[in-house]
C-alpha cells in the first residue's frame, strides 16, 4: 500500500493512543498504592479512568471482585475501541494481534464446559477484546457441551483446529490455537521499517512465551516430547533447533543453558536451581517486553509501534493493579507485592 495513503490512518490512531497512554497510571503512583489499605485502593480505582466500569458493575459485584471485573471490562473495551477507530492496514494488524483474546476466550469457554462450570462463572473470565464480540461469547457460554461450542465457531479461522478434538483433555488443541494466532500474526506483518520492528517484537514475544513454557514444564518434570509439542516456532533467538535442544534438558540444565541468549540479562538475578516460584521470572520477562515495546515506539511515530506500546502498557497496568489488590487482600508484605509489579 502506498505510504501516502497509510500516513493519515496512522496519524489518527497514533494520536489517539498517545492521548490514552497519558491517562494511564504513572509508575510513581504504584509506591503510593502500596502504602494504602485495600478499601483505599478500591476507592482510588473507583475514582480513576475505571470509574464507568466500576459504576456499571457495582450492583453485581463488591470489593475485590468488583475491582477485578471492572479492570477486565476496561481492558476489553480499550482494545475494542482501537479496532473501532482504526482503518485499513493498522486495523488489520491490530485485529490480528487481538486474536490472542479470541483464543483466550475460546479456551476459557471450552475449559468451563469441560469442568462443568456455570454460564456466569465462564463469562466472568472472558475478556471481550478480539473479533468475537461479547454477545457471541455469551451464546457460546450457553451451549450445552464442548461439541456445541465448537460447532458455533464453524465460520471462524479456529474451526479447523477445533474439529480435531476427540474428547478428553484440551491441551493439544489449546496449544494449536496459540500457534495459529502467532502464525497469522507473523504472516500479517508487512515490510515497512515500522512493521519490520513490529515483526521483531512479535518474534521476541514468542521467545518470551517459550521461555515461560520451558521454565514451567521443566520445573514440573514434564517429558521432552510434551514440552516440544507445546512450544511455538518463529521466535527471534530461540530457533527450532534451540527449542529441540532445550526441551531435552532437566530444569537445572536449562537454567545453566540460557546465558548465551540476550534474555538472560533480564532474568539472571532471579533464576537458580533451587528457585521455588516462577513468578519472578514471569515478571522480569514481562518487564523486558514492555520496555522493548516502549523503546521502539519512538523509532517510527507513524506506525503500528506506538499502538503496540499502548496495548502492552494498558495490559501491564491492569495486571499491576490486580497484583496490588490481591496482595493486600492476602496481607502480603509490600516488598513481595512490589517484586511482582511489572515496571
Amino acid at each position: 500500500m502506498c505510504g501516502l495513503f497509510k500516513t493519515p490512518a496512522y496519524a489518527y490512531i497514533t494520536a489517539r493512543v498517545r492521548a490514552r497512554k497519558r491517562k494511564l497510571i504513572p509508575k510513581e503512583t504504584y509506591p503510593k498504592l502500596l502504602n494504602m489499605q485495600l478499601p483505599e485502593i478500591i476507592r482510588f480505582i473507583e475514582e480513576s479512568e475505571y470509574k464507568k466500569d466500576v459504576d456499571e458493575l457495582s450492583a453485581k459485584f463488591k470489593s475485590i471482585d468488583l475491582l477485578e471485573h471492572a479492570l477486565s471490562r476496561s481492558l476489553g473495551a480499550s482494545y475494542r475501541k482501537l479496532m473501532d477507530i482504526s482503518r485499513g492496514e493498522v486495523n488489520y494488524l491490530i485485529t490480528e494481534y487481538m486474536r490472542r483474546w479470541d483464543v483466550w476466550n475460546i479456551k476459557t469457554i471450552l475449559r468451563g464446559k469441560y469442568y462443568g462450570a456455570l454460564e456466569e462463572e465462564i463469562l466472568n473470565c472472558v475478556v471481550s477484546a478480539g473479533e468475537l464480540h461479547y454477545p457471541e461469547l455469551e451464546l457460546m457460554a450457553k451451549k450445552e457441551n464442548i461439541e456445541e461450542v465448537i460447532s458455533s465457531l464453524e465460520h471462524t479461522p479456529y474451526y479447523p483446529i477445533l474439529t480435531k478434538y476427540e474428547g478428553g483433555m484440551l491441551n493439544k488443541i489449546e496449544d494449536e490455537l496459540d500457534r495459529l494466532s502467532y502464525t497469522r500474526l507473523l504472516d500479517a506483518v508487512g515490510t515497512s521499517p515500522g512493521e519490520k520492528l513490529f515483526l521483531k517484537f512479535i518474534q521476541t514475544e514468542i521467545d518470551v512465551k517459550n521461555l515461560k513454557i520451558l521454565f514451567r514444564l521443566k520445573k514440573a518434570g514434564v517429558e521432552r516430547d510434551v514440552v516440544q509439542n507445546t512450544l511455538i516456532t518463529g521466535g527471534l533467538e530461540l530457533k527450532e533447533s534451540d527449542l529441540t535442544r532445550l526441551s531435552g534438558l532437566s530444569f537445572s540444565e536449562l537454567v545453566h543453558s540460557l546465558d548465551s541468549y540476550s534474555y538472560w540479562r533480564a532474568i539472571s538475578d532471579v533464576v537458580s536451581d533451587q528457585m521455588t516460584t516462577l513468578m519472578d521470572v514471569d515478571t522480569k520477562l514481562d518487564a523486558h517486553l514492555m520496555n522493548y515495546a516502549s523503546q521502539i515506539s519512538h523509532y517510527y511515530p507513524l506506525s503500528i509501534l506506538p499502538v503496540l506500546d499502548y496495548i502492552l502498557s494498558k495490559k501491564i497496568e491492569v495486571d499491576n493493579l490486580r497484583v496490588i489488590a490481591r496482595g493486600k487482600e492476602l496481607k502480603l508484605a509490600d516488598e513481595i507485592i512490589r517484586s511482582h509489579l511489572v515496571m
